[in-house]
């Protein structure tokens, strides 16, 4: 077997055994979980070697569906993107499968727990690696079904269940577009291999082209949490923190933007569809920034954070700068696991307290987590230096020369990004407690177990942008590794203009994180006044613009209305009535021949002979 396919297989192997054998191993579940992750981050090394070399390659497991002019395999495409991917997906994961042992260790799902980790991380190694549209879609429902097990891992509390479900099913319409895309696939190419596909996307007429990458984009809105399929994410707060880090740095919500990189050769057929791209991420960033800017609960503000980013991340590939979105993917699945791990530290240390309004002053109490998570913070702001600095900086630029207005929107989201982010910090850590005596005498700092993965989370923060992300005049070290897969981006990084676009990155990130420290740390924060509704706006950002309001109101109720109404006529009125009819006349027909058993056997005689006087007459009439 190629080393490839160890890579997936370790996560299988650790899945499985926990799963089969959870309630034997018990608090054990970790010696297997971490150590098979760990040997699949080591195979993805080794893997990443063999690319980094310049030989991109396929290795096929098995035939797997022949059916007429129909056949597919079981085949795995290993090339830079794959090579990335593999390392960010199997090394944060390791990070947070560490992390889990501590924030789990308490919990009595922890074998179950460690299985679905286990499984998740699988689904999407397979994801990464798959080499045709129809493996990519198996494991895409895969790594669905994964986030609705973690997302609702706790099911006895309702809230969670919820979220779980509304996960799945929200996800089930972006999923109905991608299998859509699939079947024209099939029809215009006659294959759903990648190669093939692609090669022959360069004679697809501009309308087919458009119509399949429509549908695809469908597909990654669902998964990736754009607007107006975004509302799932904010609710999968419900789920551990370790899995809120999970699917937010390192899995699923960077599969959309994975397949769209991807299947970047028949987006490119169509600027009706990259435009779609890049407005659809615009849009996401603007708004789920907002939103974020009133949040109360730590997680919640990382939440709208993601969609966000990842509407950065989409921008930068309806602009054509995919190494830009590939790049952006990688350091904010660095800094946002070491947020989310951070915020998880925070609410382990306070027992379960996720209310910022509750907490303040932890500082002195939590030293390491109040470094990494302002580190964190520092990155996601995009501070120069720090990896979400240059990432951010790609990506603006690369809007600034493609479209002005979608440089200025995403500009302001920056601007917000940079207050939110300083405003979780400074409630956490650096302005007064606002917590019980109690509460804040018990507050403590995480175990090693629990701050190690933070410590290395933000090593990366501080040292992966400077390390590939620095642009030349053929663009960064980043961008040329992909260059064999994603086309380099022909934008303007040097000049005056490239220095005025730094500047003002700089100045937008310095005026979002000074006002949040004017608002926050120049005066006393009163608990009462933290996120109220004192305005129509902030009432209007405090629920989220309304669209789950609005998707209340005009989907859900009505559908529930017509499912009662369709279950009472016809699943109670036709289904029910047919076979309680049925019912009522066999129970007459008993009812009329038990008359028939009188008891008296001169009846009985008479009946037979009258019997057969019929048989009788029948036969001689014939």
């Amino acid at each position: 077997m190629s080393t490839v396919w160890l890579i997936p297989a370790f996560p299988l192997a650790g899945a499985l055994v926990n799963m089969a054998f959870g309630r034997a191993i018990g608090r054990r579940a970790h010696w297997i979980a971490v150590p098979a992750l760990a040997a699949s981050f080591l195979a993805s090394c080794i893997v990443f070697a063999r690319v980094w070399s310049g030989a991109a390659f396929t290795s096929t497991l098995f035939t797997w569906i022949v059916a007429g002019d129909f056949e597919t395999s079981v085949v795995a495409l290993v090339d830079p993107l794959t090579g990335v991917m593999l390392l960010v997906v199997t090394g944060v994961g390791t990070l947070i499968h560490v992390y889990s042992i501590g924030y789990m260790h308490d919990d009595p799902g922890y074998a179950r727990y460690f299985g679905y980790l286990n499984l998740f991380v699988f689904s999407m190694t397979m994801l990464v690696l798959a080499g045709n549209f129809l493996l990519l879609y198996v494991f895409w429902e895969a790594v669905g079904l994964c986030s609705y097990l973690l997302i609702g891992f706790w099911y006895t509390r309702e809230r969670a269940a919820a979220a779980g479900k509304k996960a799945f099913i929200v996800n089930r319409v972006g999923d109905f577009g991608f299998g859509l895309a699939i079947m024209w696939i099939w029809t215009a190419f006659g294959t759903l291999d990648y190669a093939a596909v692609f090669k022959g996307a360069e004679t697809l007429a501009p309308a087919t082209a458009t119509g399949i990458a429509l549908l695809l984009f469908m597909g990654a809105c669902g998964k990736s949490a754009q607007v107006p399929l975004h509302v799932w994410l904010p609710d999968a707060m419900e789920g551990p923190t370790p899995v809120s880090a999970l699917i937010h740095a390192a899995t699923m919500v960077t599969a959309g933007v994975y397949m769209v990189a991807r299947s970047h050769a028949l987006f490119e057929r169509s600027g009706v569809a990259l435009d779609v791209v890049l407005w659809v991420g615009v849009i996401t960033a603007v708004f789920a920034a907002s939103v974020g800017l009133v949040q109360t609960d730590i997680k919640r503000v990382l939440a709208y954070s993601t969609v966000s980013q990842l509407g950065y991340m989409f921008a930068a590939l309806g602009l054509g700068a995919y190494a830009a979105g590939i790049f952006h993917l990688v350091t904010h699945a660095f800094f946002k696991a070491l947020l989310f791990l951070g915020a998880g530290s925070v609410i382990h240390g306070l027992h379960g307290e996720q209310d910022l309004r509750k907490m303040g002053g932890l500082g002195p109490r939590m030293r390491v987590t109040a470094m990494t998570m302002t580190i964190g913070a520092l990155g996601l702001s995009g501070f120069p230096g720090l990896a979400g600095f240059f990432s951010k900086d790609e990506i603006l630029a690369a809007a600034f020369f493609g479209s002005r207005a979608a440089w200025a929107l995403l500009v302001v989201g920056a601007f917000m990004t940079a207050f939110y982010t300083f405003r979780l910090v400074f409630l956490a850590f650096f302005t007064g407690p606002r917590m019980s005596k109690d509460v804040a005498h018990h507050a403590h700092e995480s175990p090693r177990v629990m701050t190690w993965p933070l410590i290395v989370l933000a090593a990366l923060t501080l040292v992966a942008g400077a390390a590939v992300g620095i642009p030349f005049e053929h663009g960064t070290p980043f961008a040329r590794f992909l260059s064999p897969v994603l086309p380099l981006h022909e934008g303007e990084h040097s000049g005056v203009a490239g220095i005025m676009l730094l500047v003002l990155s700089m100045i937008v990130v310095a005026a979002g994180i000074l006002l949040a420290w004017f608002m926050y740390m120049t005066r006393p924060v009163r608990a009462e006044t933290i996120g109220q509704p004192k305005t129509v706006v902030r009432r209007l950002l405090l629920n989220a613009w309304y669209v789950d309001w609005l998707y209340d109101r005009a989907i859900v109720r009505p559908l529930y209305a017509l499912s009662v109404l369709l279950a009472n006529a016809l699943d109670l009125g036709v289904i029910d009535g047919v076979v309680n009819g049925l019912g009522r006349a066999v129970a007459w027909w008993s009812a009329s021949l038990r008359r028939l058993q009188t008891g008296y056997v001169v009846n009985y005689a008479l009946t037979m002979l009258a019997g057969a006087v019929i048989f009788v007459v029948y036969f001689l009439s014939r």
